[in-house]
C-alpha cells in the first residue's frame, strides 16, 4: 500500500507555496511547536514544506468549514422537524410520500459537495505519484524497532547509519533534547532542496512520518517506496514510526535536521568519517536504549 504524500507544483506557483508556508506556520505557531508537537496542541504541526501547507489548507481551510457548515445545517434541520412536526404540533400527520424537489435536493448538493472536495483532493492525488529531480537522495530502512539511513556515493554521501532513541539518562534538555523524539544520530539534509527519500524495511511493516514534512509512507519488506520533501526552514523535525509494529513501536522517533547548504556539505564530511567503520547493525544497542 503506498501512502505518498502530496507536490503542490501544478496546483500553485512557488510564490504561492511560499506564502502557504509563511502564512499557515505563522498561525500554527501559535497552538504547536515547530518540528513537534506540544502541549495542548490543537490542529496540525506548523508546516515547512509546500506539500504540507497545502496539506493543511485542504484539512483547516476546506474540509472542516464543510463538516462544520454541514453539522451545524442537520442539527437545525432535526430541530426544526422535532419542534415543527411532534405529535402536539402537528395532531394530523400529513400522508405526502413523496417530493420531487427535495429528492432531487438532497441528490444533488451532496454530490456538488463532493465534487469541490474531489478537485484539489485528485490533484494532490495525482502530484504525490510526480517526484522531481532530487538534490539529495536518503534511503531509510525501518527495522525493529529503529531506523537505519543510506547516503549514496555518487551525492557525496557513500555511508549509511543507525539512528536509535536516546535513553533517558542521555537527555539533555540544554541542547534542545527531547524525550522519546531525539536521537544519536540524526538525519540532515539542506533546506530548500528537494530531498527523495527511497523507504523500505527488513523485517515488517514501519510507516516513516514526518508531519512537518507532510510525509507518511509505509516501510514494506521487499519493497521500495518512494516519497519526497522540500524543506523552506531550517531547524529539527521529528517524526515516529506510524504502524503498530510490535513492542517497541513507539520507541522509534525520526529525527531530521534541516542545515544551509554549506552546513549540509561540512556534515557530509564529518560524516564520511564517523561512520567509515560503523557497523551496518547494532541492534543490541537498540535493547538497552530502554534500560
Amino acid at each position: 500500500m503506498r501512502f505518498q504524500m502530496f507536490s503542490v507544483r501544478s496546483l500553485a506557483p512557488a510564490s504561492l507555496a511560499a506564502g502557504l508556508v509563511a502564512t499557515l506556520g505563522a498561525g500554527a505557531a501559535l497552538a504547536s511547536g515547530v518540528g513537534q508537537p506540544a502541549p495542548g496542541q490543537m490542529g496540525l504541526q506548523v508546516p515547512v514544506t509546500p506539500i504540507a501547507a497545502y496539506i493543511n489548507w485542504f484539512h483547516d481551510g476546506l474540509l472542516l468549514p464543510l463538516c462544520i457548515i454541514i453539522s451545524l445545517f442537520v442539527l437545525g434541520l432535526l430541530v426544526y422537524v422535532m419542534v415543527k412536526f411532534n405529535e402536539k404540533a402537528n395532531p394530523t400527520p400529513s400522508r405526502l410520500t413523496h417530493h420531487t424537489g427535495l429528492e432531487v435536493a438532497w441528490t444533488v448538493i451532496p454530490v456538488l459537495i463532493l465534487v469541490v472536495i474531489a478537485i484539489p483532493s485528485f490533484r494532490l492525488l495525482r502530484d504525490q505519484l510526480v517526484i522531481p529531480p532530487a538534490d539529495v537522495t536518503v534511503k531509510v530502512t525501518g527495522k525493529q524497532w529503529y531506523w537505519s539511513y543510506e547516503y549514496p556515493k555518487d551525492q557525496g554521501g557513500g555511508f549509511g547509519f543507525d539512528s536509535l532513541m536516546k535513553p533517558e539518562k542521555d537527555i539533555d534538555v540544554a541542547k534542545g533534547d527531547v524525550r522519546l523524539l531525539s536521537v544519536d544520530n540524526e538525519v540532515v539534509v539542506p533546506v530548500g532542496k528537494v530531498v527523495r527519500m527511497q523507504v523500505t524495511a527488513s523485517d515488517v511493516i514501519h510507516s516513516f512520518t514526518v508531519p512537518s514534512f507532510g510525509i507518511r509512507i509505509d516501510a514494506v519488506p521487499g519493497r521500495l517506496n518512494e516519497t519526497w520533501f522540500k524543506a523552506e526552514r531550517e531547524g529539527m523535525y521529528y517524526g515516529q514510526c506510524s504502524k503498530i509494529c510490535g513492542k517497541d513501536h513507539a520507541y522509534m522517533p525520526i529525527a531530521v535536521r534541516v542545515v544551509s547548504e554549506q552546513a549540509y556539505t561540512a556534515w557530509l564530511g564529518e560524516a564520511k568519517k564517523k561512520f567509515a567503520g560503523a557497523p551496518a547493525h547494532y541492534a543490541d544497542a537498540a535493547a538497552s536504549v530502554r534500560q
